[in-house]
Protein backbone atom coordinates (compact mmCIF):
# COMPACT_ATOMS: atom_id res chain seq x y z
CA UNK A 1 0.00 0.00 0.00
CA UNK A 2 1.26 3.33 -1.11
CA UNK A 3 2.35 5.90 1.34
CA UNK A 4 -0.17 9.26 0.76
CA UNK A 5 1.14 11.89 -1.10
CA UNK A 6 2.31 14.83 1.48
CA UNK A 7 1.45 17.47 -0.88
CA UNK A 8 -1.91 16.08 -1.55
CA UNK A 9 -4.03 18.47 -0.15
CA UNK A 10 -7.29 16.97 -1.48
CA UNK A 11 -7.66 14.53 1.54
CA UNK A 12 -8.23 17.42 3.57
CA UNK A 13 -10.81 19.22 1.76
CA UNK A 14 -13.77 16.49 3.70
CA UNK A 15 -11.83 16.36 6.88
CA UNK A 16 -12.05 20.55 7.39
CA UNK A 17 -15.20 21.24 9.38
CA UNK A 18 -14.64 24.99 7.86
CA UNK A 19 -13.56 26.68 4.67
CA UNK A 20 -11.74 29.51 3.63
CA UNK A 21 -13.51 29.34 0.08
CA UNK A 22 -16.65 29.75 -1.59
CA UNK A 23 -19.88 27.71 0.29
CA UNK A 24 -17.42 25.37 1.73
CA UNK A 25 -16.80 21.47 1.00
CA UNK A 26 -20.14 19.94 1.38
CA UNK A 27 -20.52 16.28 1.55
CA UNK A 28 -22.94 14.45 -0.73
CA UNK A 29 -25.61 14.30 2.68
CA UNK A 30 -25.41 17.80 3.06
CA UNK A 31 -26.15 17.65 -0.81
CA UNK A 32 -28.95 15.46 -1.22
CA UNK A 33 -30.52 17.14 2.02
CA UNK A 34 -30.85 19.98 0.08
CA UNK A 35 -32.97 18.79 -2.84
CA UNK A 36 -36.20 19.54 -2.46
CA UNK A 37 -38.98 16.98 -2.85
CA UNK A 38 -41.94 18.49 -3.34
CA UNK A 39 -41.59 19.86 -6.83
CA UNK A 40 -42.24 16.36 -8.67
CA UNK A 41 -40.19 14.55 -11.20
CA UNK A 42 -39.60 14.61 -14.95
CA UNK A 43 -39.78 12.39 -17.75
CA UNK A 44 -36.99 12.85 -20.64
CA UNK A 45 -37.19 16.99 -19.41
CA UNK A 46 -40.83 17.69 -19.27
CA UNK A 47 -42.73 18.14 -16.42
CA UNK A 48 -41.74 18.36 -12.72
CA UNK A 49 -39.06 20.18 -11.33
CA UNK A 50 -37.66 20.25 -14.85
CA UNK A 51 -40.91 22.57 -15.44
CA UNK A 52 -40.89 24.38 -12.36
CA UNK A 53 -37.10 25.46 -12.78
CA UNK A 54 -37.61 26.45 -16.67
CA UNK A 55 -40.42 28.60 -15.32
CA UNK A 56 -38.20 30.21 -12.95
CA UNK A 57 -35.61 31.10 -15.06
CA UNK A 58 -37.72 32.22 -17.76
CA UNK A 59 -39.03 35.07 -15.11
CA UNK A 60 -35.77 36.13 -13.41
CA UNK A 61 -34.00 36.32 -16.94
CA UNK A 62 -37.05 37.68 -18.65
CA UNK A 63 -36.25 35.78 -21.68
CA UNK A 64 -39.22 34.22 -23.64
CA UNK A 65 -38.37 30.10 -23.15
CA UNK A 66 -35.58 28.26 -21.56
CA UNK A 67 -34.44 24.67 -21.48
CA UNK A 68 -32.51 22.95 -18.57
CA UNK A 69 -29.19 21.10 -19.65
CA UNK A 70 -27.08 18.83 -17.59
CA UNK A 71 -24.13 21.02 -18.65
CA UNK A 72 -22.88 24.24 -19.82
CA UNK A 73 -20.67 22.83 -22.26
CA UNK A 74 -23.66 21.35 -23.92
CA UNK A 75 -25.75 24.43 -24.03
CA UNK A 76 -23.02 27.14 -25.12
CA UNK A 77 -22.27 25.26 -27.94
CA UNK A 78 -26.12 24.14 -29.16
CA UNK A 79 -26.59 27.75 -28.94
CA UNK A 80 -23.49 28.60 -31.04
CA UNK A 81 -24.49 26.15 -33.39
CA UNK A 82 -27.83 27.72 -33.69
CA UNK A 83 -26.73 30.98 -34.41
CA UNK A 84 -24.27 29.80 -37.02
CA UNK A 85 -26.91 27.32 -39.00
CA UNK A 86 -29.42 30.44 -39.23
CA UNK A 87 -26.91 33.04 -40.60
CA UNK A 88 -24.68 30.53 -42.84
CA UNK A 89 -21.52 31.44 -41.51
CA UNK A 90 -18.98 29.02 -39.44
CA UNK A 91 -16.86 31.73 -37.43
CA UNK A 92 -17.47 32.40 -33.87
CA UNK A 93 -15.87 35.13 -32.03
CA UNK A 94 -15.15 34.96 -28.13
CA UNK A 95 -12.42 36.00 -25.97
CA UNK A 96 -8.85 33.67 -25.99
CA UNK A 97 -9.88 32.60 -22.08
CA UNK A 98 -13.15 31.30 -23.17
CA UNK A 99 -14.18 28.35 -21.41
CA UNK A 100 -14.89 26.87 -24.92
CA UNK A 101 -11.35 27.11 -26.10
CA UNK A 102 -9.68 26.24 -23.15
CA UNK A 103 -11.78 23.80 -21.44
CA UNK A 104 -13.55 21.70 -24.14
CA UNK A 105 -10.71 20.21 -26.54
CA UNK A 106 -12.22 22.06 -29.56
CA UNK A 107 -15.39 20.61 -29.25
CA UNK A 108 -17.22 23.61 -31.11
CA UNK A 109 -15.46 22.34 -34.32
CA UNK A 110 -15.00 18.68 -33.91
CA UNK A 111 -18.62 18.04 -33.42
CA UNK A 112 -20.11 21.21 -34.83
CA UNK A 113 -17.77 22.54 -37.56
CA UNK A 114 -17.47 26.36 -35.96
CA UNK A 115 -14.57 28.44 -36.42
CA UNK A 116 -13.20 30.06 -33.33
CA UNK A 117 -11.89 33.31 -33.52
CA UNK A 118 -9.78 34.21 -30.45
CA UNK A 119 -10.38 38.35 -30.48
CA UNK A 120 -8.59 40.41 -28.10
CA UNK A 121 -5.53 40.04 -25.43
CA UNK A 122 -5.76 37.08 -23.33
CA UNK A 123 -5.05 39.38 -19.81
CA UNK A 124 -7.84 42.08 -20.96
CA UNK A 125 -11.15 42.56 -21.70
CA UNK A 126 -12.15 42.58 -25.06
CA UNK A 127 -12.26 46.26 -26.53
CA UNK A 128 -14.41 47.98 -29.06
CA UNK A 129 -10.95 47.93 -31.73
CA UNK A 130 -11.21 44.37 -30.85
CA UNK A 131 -14.14 43.47 -32.40
CA UNK A 132 -13.50 46.17 -35.50
CA UNK A 133 -10.20 43.75 -35.96
CA UNK A 134 -11.85 40.97 -37.26
CA UNK A 135 -11.85 40.62 -41.07
CA UNK A 136 -14.48 37.80 -41.41
CA UNK A 137 -17.87 37.34 -41.07
CA UNK A 138 -18.99 36.53 -37.57
CA UNK A 139 -21.58 33.92 -37.13
CA UNK A 140 -22.05 35.26 -33.18
CA UNK A 141 -19.76 36.76 -30.53
CA UNK A 142 -19.75 35.01 -27.14
CA UNK A 143 -19.00 37.63 -24.58
CA UNK A 144 -18.66 36.55 -20.82
CA UNK A 145 -20.01 38.03 -17.71
CA UNK A 146 -17.48 38.06 -15.86
CA UNK A 147 -14.60 36.86 -16.86
CA UNK A 148 -13.20 34.53 -14.92
CA UNK A 149 -9.94 33.75 -15.79
CA UNK A 150 -8.94 37.39 -15.68
CA UNK A 151 -10.40 37.59 -11.84
CA UNK A 152 -14.11 38.38 -12.43
CA UNK A 153 -13.67 41.11 -14.62
CA UNK A 154 -16.54 43.02 -15.98
CA UNK A 155 -16.42 45.59 -18.86
CA UNK A 156 -18.44 49.03 -18.13
CA UNK A 157 -21.79 49.27 -18.82
CA UNK A 158 -21.65 51.67 -21.71
CA UNK A 159 -18.74 49.89 -23.49
CA UNK A 160 -20.72 46.42 -23.49
CA UNK A 161 -24.04 47.96 -24.75
CA UNK A 162 -21.45 49.48 -27.88
CA UNK A 163 -20.03 46.66 -28.03
CA UNK A 164 -23.03 44.57 -28.82
CA UNK A 165 -24.41 47.58 -31.08
CA UNK A 166 -21.29 46.98 -33.36
CA UNK A 167 -21.56 43.31 -33.38
CA UNK A 168 -25.23 43.14 -34.45
CA UNK A 169 -24.74 45.90 -37.15
CA UNK A 170 -22.31 43.32 -38.43
CA UNK A 171 -25.04 40.71 -38.71
CA UNK A 172 -23.73 38.41 -36.11
CA UNK A 173 -26.02 37.60 -33.21
CA UNK A 174 -24.32 37.84 -29.57
CA UNK A 175 -24.31 35.20 -26.64
CA UNK A 176 -23.86 35.21 -23.14
CA UNK A 177 -21.82 32.76 -21.34
CA UNK A 178 -23.42 33.74 -17.86
CA UNK A 179 -22.47 31.12 -15.78
CA UNK A 180 -21.64 33.72 -12.86
CA UNK A 181 -24.30 35.92 -14.46
CA UNK A 182 -25.79 36.13 -10.70
CA UNK A 183 -22.46 37.78 -9.56
CA UNK A 184 -22.69 40.43 -11.83
CA UNK A 185 -25.75 42.09 -10.37
CA UNK A 186 -24.08 44.31 -7.52
CA UNK A 187 -21.89 46.04 -9.90
CA UNK A 188 -24.19 46.77 -12.60
CA UNK A 189 -26.92 47.43 -10.06
CA UNK A 190 -29.02 45.85 -12.75
CA UNK A 191 -31.52 42.09 -12.34
CA UNK A 192 -30.38 39.58 -14.36
CA UNK A 193 -32.95 40.22 -16.32
CA UNK A 194 -31.77 43.66 -17.65
CA UNK A 195 -28.26 42.30 -18.36
CA UNK A 196 -30.09 38.94 -20.36
CA UNK A 197 -31.53 41.61 -22.22
CA UNK A 198 -28.81 42.65 -24.05
CA UNK A 199 -28.37 39.21 -25.69
CA UNK A 200 -30.03 36.76 -28.33
CA UNK A 201 -29.46 33.83 -25.94
CA UNK A 202 -28.12 33.57 -22.58
CA UNK A 203 -26.28 30.62 -20.68
CA UNK A 204 -26.37 30.54 -17.00
CA UNK A 205 -25.24 28.11 -14.71
CA UNK A 206 -27.06 26.50 -11.41
CA UNK A 207 -23.74 25.18 -9.32
CA UNK A 208 -20.95 28.31 -10.03
CA UNK A 209 -22.04 30.85 -7.98
CA UNK A 210 -25.09 29.06 -7.13
CA UNK A 211 -24.05 26.32 -5.54
CA UNK A 212 -26.20 23.65 -6.70
CA UNK A 213 -25.62 20.22 -8.31
CA UNK A 214 -24.87 19.99 -11.76
CA UNK A 215 -26.70 21.98 -14.87
CA UNK A 216 -27.64 24.67 -16.92
CA UNK A 217 -30.28 26.80 -18.65
CA UNK A 218 -30.41 28.46 -21.62
CA UNK A 219 -32.70 31.24 -22.44
CA UNK A 220 -33.49 32.90 -25.61
CA UNK A 221 -36.50 33.12 -27.91
CA UNK A 222 -38.57 30.31 -28.42
CA UNK A 223 -37.67 28.91 -31.72
CA UNK A 224 -33.99 29.48 -30.44
CA UNK A 225 -34.55 27.04 -27.43
CA UNK A 226 -36.48 24.67 -29.05
CA UNK A 227 -33.53 23.52 -31.48
CA UNK A 228 -31.60 23.52 -28.32
CA UNK A 229 -33.70 21.06 -26.84
CA UNK A 230 -32.89 18.75 -30.13
CA UNK A 231 -29.27 19.23 -29.79
CA UNK A 232 -29.73 18.85 -26.05
CA UNK A 233 -31.16 15.16 -27.42
CA UNK A 234 -28.65 14.43 -30.23
CA UNK A 235 -25.88 15.49 -27.42
CA UNK A 236 -27.61 12.97 -25.06
CA UNK A 237 -28.46 15.04 -23.18
CA UNK A 238 -31.93 14.13 -22.34
CA UNK A 239 -32.04 11.64 -19.68
CA UNK A 240 -35.01 9.68 -18.29
CA UNK A 241 -34.86 11.45 -14.93
CA UNK A 242 -33.28 15.18 -14.96
CA UNK A 243 -35.05 16.34 -11.66
CA UNK A 244 -32.60 16.10 -9.05
CA UNK A 245 -30.27 18.89 -10.33
CA UNK A 246 -32.86 20.76 -11.59
CA UNK A 247 -34.34 21.00 -7.90
CA UNK A 248 -30.95 21.51 -6.47
CA UNK A 249 -30.62 24.27 -9.18
CA UNK A 250 -33.99 26.03 -7.91
CA UNK A 251 -33.47 25.72 -4.52
CA UNK A 252 -29.99 27.23 -5.12
CA UNK A 253 -31.36 29.97 -6.98
CA UNK A 254 -33.71 30.79 -4.51
CA UNK A 255 -31.35 30.81 -1.78
CA UNK A 256 -28.34 32.37 -3.18
CA UNK A 257 -29.62 35.11 -5.67
CA UNK A 258 -30.87 37.48 -2.92
CA UNK A 259 -27.49 36.93 -1.26
CA UNK A 260 -25.14 38.33 -4.14
CA UNK A 261 -25.03 41.92 -2.76
CA UNK A 262 -23.77 40.19 0.87
CA UNK A 263 -21.38 38.22 -0.81
CA UNK A 264 -19.99 41.33 -3.06
CA UNK A 265 -19.69 43.64 0.13
CA UNK A 266 -18.03 41.37 1.97
CA UNK A 267 -15.56 40.05 -1.28
CA UNK A 268 -14.90 44.05 -1.06
CA UNK A 269 -14.20 44.45 2.31
CA UNK A 270 -11.74 41.44 2.24
CA UNK A 271 -9.63 42.72 -0.44
CA UNK A 272 -9.52 45.85 1.83
CA UNK A 273 -8.10 44.04 4.73
CA UNK A 274 -5.20 41.60 1.85
CA UNK A 275 -4.80 45.37 0.66
CA UNK A 276 -1.80 45.73 3.14
CA UNK A 277 -0.43 42.55 2.99
CA UNK A 278 3.19 42.97 0.76
CA UNK A 279 3.36 39.23 -1.29
CA UNK A 280 -0.56 39.61 -1.63
CA UNK A 281 -1.69 41.30 -5.19
CA UNK A 282 -5.72 41.39 -6.16
CA UNK A 283 -6.90 41.04 -9.09
CA UNK A 284 -9.23 43.16 -10.15
CA UNK A 285 -8.45 45.62 -7.12
CA UNK A 286 -11.44 46.30 -6.06
CA UNK A 287 -13.14 43.07 -7.03
CA UNK A 288 -16.02 43.41 -9.05
CA UNK A 289 -17.38 40.65 -7.94
CA UNK A 290 -18.10 37.84 -5.04
CA UNK A 291 -14.91 36.98 -6.78
CA UNK A 292 -11.14 38.08 -6.91
CA UNK A 293 -7.99 36.26 -8.23
CA UNK A 294 -4.86 36.40 -5.50
CA UNK A 295 -1.13 36.63 -7.00
CA UNK A 296 0.85 35.57 -4.00
CA UNK A 297 4.47 35.55 -3.72
CA UNK A 298 5.06 32.35 -2.65
CA UNK A 299 6.89 29.14 -4.00
CA UNK A 300 3.91 26.44 -4.44
CA UNK A 301 5.88 23.88 -2.16
CA UNK A 302 5.76 26.55 0.65
CA UNK A 303 2.26 27.12 0.08
CA UNK A 304 1.15 23.71 0.03
CA UNK A 305 2.95 22.89 3.57
CA UNK A 306 1.34 26.16 5.09
CA UNK A 307 -2.22 25.03 3.77
CA UNK A 308 -2.00 21.88 5.00
CA UNK A 309 -0.83 22.99 8.10
CA UNK A 310 -4.14 25.36 8.60
CA UNK A 311 -5.86 22.37 7.47
CA UNK A 312 -4.52 20.37 10.38
CA UNK A 313 -4.32 22.92 13.32
CA UNK A 314 -7.51 24.96 12.49
CA UNK A 315 -9.74 22.55 10.80
CA UNK A 316 -9.66 25.28 7.97
CA UNK A 317 -9.50 24.12 4.88
CA UNK A 318 -8.41 27.07 1.95
CA UNK A 319 -7.22 25.82 -1.69
CA UNK A 320 -6.04 22.11 -2.96
CA UNK A 321 -3.59 23.81 -5.24
CA UNK A 322 -1.92 26.98 -6.95
CA UNK A 323 -1.47 27.90 -10.60
CA UNK A 324 1.73 29.19 -12.28
CA UNK A 325 1.40 33.18 -12.15
CA UNK A 326 3.36 35.46 -14.38
CA UNK A 327 6.92 35.48 -12.85
CA UNK A 328 8.21 32.11 -11.19
CA UNK A 329 7.65 33.59 -7.67
CA UNK A 330 4.30 34.18 -8.21
CA UNK A 331 1.33 31.56 -7.39
CA UNK A 332 -2.28 32.16 -7.92
CA UNK A 333 -5.81 31.39 -6.47
CA UNK A 334 -9.15 31.52 -7.57
CA UNK A 335 -11.20 32.99 -3.79
CA UNK A 336 -14.65 33.18 -4.38
CA UNK A 337 -16.66 34.57 -1.63
CA UNK A 338 -19.75 32.51 -0.64
CA UNK A 339 -21.20 30.78 2.30
CA UNK A 340 -18.07 29.58 4.06
CA UNK A 341 -16.25 33.15 3.54
CA UNK A 342 -19.40 34.52 5.11
CA UNK A 343 -18.26 32.48 8.52
CA UNK A 344 -14.70 34.50 9.06
CA UNK A 345 -14.36 38.41 9.46
CA UNK A 346 -12.33 39.77 6.98
CA UNK A 347 -9.43 40.38 9.38
CA UNK A 348 -9.15 36.79 9.95
CA UNK A 349 -9.42 36.31 6.01
CA UNK A 350 -6.23 38.44 5.81
CA UNK A 351 -4.73 36.59 9.06
CA UNK A 352 -4.85 32.51 7.31
CA UNK A 353 -3.56 34.15 3.23
CA UNK A 354 -1.23 35.76 5.37
CA UNK A 355 0.13 32.29 6.82
CA UNK A 356 -0.29 31.10 3.31
CA UNK A 357 2.47 33.25 2.33
CA UNK A 358 4.76 33.38 5.11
Amino acid sequence: MSEPDPDDLEPYRFKCPRALHWHGNRKAAELLAEIPTNLGVDRYGVGGAVEALEDEIRAVLGKPAVVFMPSGTMAQQAALRIHADRRGARAVAFHPTCHLELHEDRAYQRLHGLVGVPIGNARELITLDDLRGVRERLAAVLFELPQREIGGRLPPWADLEEQISFARAQGAAVHLDGARLWECTPYYGRSPAAIAALFDSVYVSLYKGLGGLAGCCLAGEEDVVGEARAWRQRHGGTLFGLWPNAASGLAALRKRLPLMPKYFAHALAIAEALRGLPKVEIVPDPPQTPMMHLHLRVEAKAFRAAARRIAEEQGLFTWAKTVAGDTPSTRVVEFAVGDATLELAPQEVAGIVEQLVS
